[in-house]
């Protein structure tokens, strides 16, 4: 039946002049008569095993023009420095990349652009989560279309939901490919509990969790053979190799990716992750990714400019950084410019983008 039989037929009047009796279009009843945007190619889709053996994630600093659109010259100069210093994976549009404050079309078109530029020599893994399962839904779908390798999927936040709708939310979304699942209680309001991830693990496309929880929970998981990354880059060097984690999704990393290469291949290394401390304090002393942000800005990698409602360091914070880098050796730091203070005049704060 056509669409406009269908629609015709909700309105259908026998005598002219009575007004018609309504009736429900088929489209709205009729069983999955919304299907999903989903194809059965392969094309270049990794395997789900190939996300599970990944140790070095970097969640990847989008820069910014001083119109607040996206500087891509930038963002490729960043990823291929990640690549060169042994990146094997970048989460798109994640917190650190701020998601967060883009519409779905950029979103979605940076996504894309970093598989086009970066596909064959990193995996990208698609930040297409969502506190609404609609928006979760179609924005993943968007995402494996374009051809990235994975998606990152938060429990819905702020709007929160039962522990049921945390399986109904994650299994709306595991069917369309590789799905890693980011449990960051601080920030969505509510811990996804084991009983839930042991319930979602059951799909064979979840690669595995990114946990902010600390390395108990970290343990719980990796004892009953689920994949876990450390989402907390000053717990990571122990959660490698005490806890059993695969490895990390970094925040520090887009800074010293080979250092922090190094913390996860190299075996265990206490003396190294006691060096690194400082710089990852100093990287959380405000909520991520103000402090990625600004130490990007002073290496002269990433222009100075802001999307509100995010902020530099203060002036002291930026000579305390300034300090950092000398001490573990400006070699060790992505880019080849002079870290430099700067002014408070000198960063652009935009909040119309």
């Amino acid at each position: 039946m056509f669409l406009s039989q269908i629609y015709s037929s909700s309105f259908r009047c026998y005598d002219a002049g009575v007004l018609p009796k309504w009736r429900s279009p088929r489209a709205a009843v009729v069983p999955n008569f919304h299907l999903p945007m989903r194809s059965n190619e392969v094309k270049n889709r990794t395997n789900v095993d190939d996300i599970k053996s990944l140790r070095l994630i970097t969640a990847i600093k989008t820069p910014y023009l001083p119109d607040g659109r996206f500087d891509l010259e930038a963002y490729d100069a960043l990823v291929h420095m990640q690549i060169e210093d042994g990146v094997e994976g970048v989460i798109v549009g994640g917190t650190t990349g701020e998601g967060q404050l883009m519409s779905w079309d950029e979103h979605i078109m940076l996504i894309g652009h970093t598989v086009n530029c970066f596909g064959s020599s990193v995996k990208v893994i698609g930040n297409t989560g969502s506190n609404s399962t609609r928006e979760a839904i179609h924005a993943t779908e968007q995402g494996f279309a374009v051809g990235m390798h994975a998606a990152l999927h938060i429990n819905p936040y702020y709007g929160k939901t039962s522990l049921e709708g945390l399986v109904s939310h994650f299994d709306s979304v595991l069917p369309m490919g590789p799905t890693i699942v980011y449990n960051v209680p601080s920030r969505t309001g509510q811990d996804i509990p084991p009983r839930v991830v042991h319930t979602v693990a059951q799909s064979t496309n979840l690669a595995g969790i990114k946990e902010c929880v600390g390395n108990d929970r970290v343990e719980q998981y990796t004892s009953n053979g689920i994949v876990v990354w450390s989402g907390n880059d000053d717990e990571c060097h122990d959660s490698r190799w005490d806890y059993g984690a695969t490895g990390v999704i970094s925040v520090t990393s887009n800074l010293v990716p080979r250092l922090m290469r190094e913390l996860m291949f190299g075996g265990k290394n206490p003396t190294l992750n006691a060096k690194l401390l400082p710089l990852i304090q100093w990287l959380f002393c405000e909520p991520n990714p103000i402090g990625v942000n600004t130490a990007l800005a002073q290496l002269g990698v990433v222009r100075p400019v802001f999307r509100l409602p995010y902020v530099p360091l203060p002036l002291a914070k930026r000579v305390e950084f300034v300090n950092i880098v000398k001490e573990l050796g400006r070699e060790n730091f992505v880019g080849e410019k002079d870290v430099r203070v700067l002014d408070d005049e000198d960063f652009v704060l935009i909040g119309r983008y």
